[in-house]
């Protein structure tokens, strides 16, 4: 049994965090605004507070300012919380010997690269979140994880999962990108991978996603066909078609190529589509369209 501490533990990644730790048989508090030690990362001394109280051995650093379109509105808020709040969490796990394992973002990197990018590559943020949260990596001892995900969905909280099935219980045409090529990736398959790099204490930098790279226009064809939906309700924009457009540059490139985590003979996290059917199944209740026999492809 290890003592862990989850900050951003009542958000999407953060409640399947505390659940598979709980589940595995860990002792696991939860630190988060409202949560069960209460507080706020870009307030120094609650977050000593609560790491002090929970006596950690691994810290899994979930917390973090993910409205991307808010935070290119309000850069020194995201870089408080993200960065900043990263600083303080690290700082106070020094405190009682507890390693950090921080979850980083695709945003670090511009997505101009024609291949998926790799841990070393070198990032070079375009938005004020990307920015914000590659200052949370820099703030990381040599002995800390930086753990880099993209595209995340769950059943906690708001996701493009949800949002799409909304649009889809419309009539009409839906709109999404095709020139936007990420790895979708699910909290229910995430969380036990990242326990699992946090709890060996690995430092460094690892990219862990879903496999499977779509554009977000697949990605929705994929959802609709999930939920027995006609897939050919999507159509596919450019970027520089969407009205109005998004305040904050999206990579055009964000796959993560899951290099160490597979050097290391770990077996990579599984094709995006077969999470994507579970949590379609418990969003939806398992209820099905008339085209439930439609394939997205």
């Amino acid at each position: 049994m290890t003592r862990l501490l989850v900050t951003g533990g009542g958000g999407q990644l953060g409640t399947d965090l505390v659940a598979a730790a709980r589940a595995a048989g860990h002792e696991v508090r939860s630190f988060s605004r409202t949560g069960e030690l209460a507080g706020d990362v870009t307030d120094a001394e609650a977050v000593r507070r609560a790491m002090a109280a929970a006596a950690p051995e691994v810290v899994v650093h979930a917390a973090a300012w993910t409205a991307v379109d808010d935070c290119e509105a309000d850069p020194e808020r995201a870089l408080a919380i993200n960065g900043g709040g990263t600083a303080h969490v690290v700082a106070a796990a020094r405190e009682v010997g507890a390693h950090v394992a921080y979850v980083s973002t695709d945003y670090v990197f511009d997505g101009t690269k024609a291949e998926p990018y790799r841990e070393d590559d070198a990032p070079a943020p375009t938005s004020a979140y990307g920015r914000s949260k590659l200052a949370g990596e820099r703030a990381l001892d040599p002995s800390d994880a930086t753990v880099r995900i993209s595209w995340v969905c769950g059943a906690h909280g708001a996701n493009m999962v949800k949002t799409i099935l909304r649009l889809a219980a419309g009539d009409g045409i839906l709109r999404f990108v095709d020139d936007q090529v990420g790895h979708p990736t699910f909290t229910a398959d995430l969380a036990p991978a990242l326990l699992e790099l946090a709890l060996a204490r690995e430092p460094g930098t690892w990219h862990l996603t879903n496999q499977g790279a779509v554009s977000w226009y697949e990605f929705a064809r994929e959802v609709l066909a999930a939920a027995g939906h006609d897939p050919d309700r999507v159509h596919p924009i450019a970027t520089a078609e969407l009205d109005p457009p998004r305040p904050a540059p999206r990579p055009a490139n964000s796959v993560l190529a899951n290099a160490r985590w597979e050097a290391t003979g770990r077996a990579p996290l599984d094709d995006f589509r077969i999470p994507l059917r579970r949590l379609v199944a418990e969003l939806t209740g398992g209820a099905q369209a008339p085209n439930a026999s439609r394939s997205a492809r």
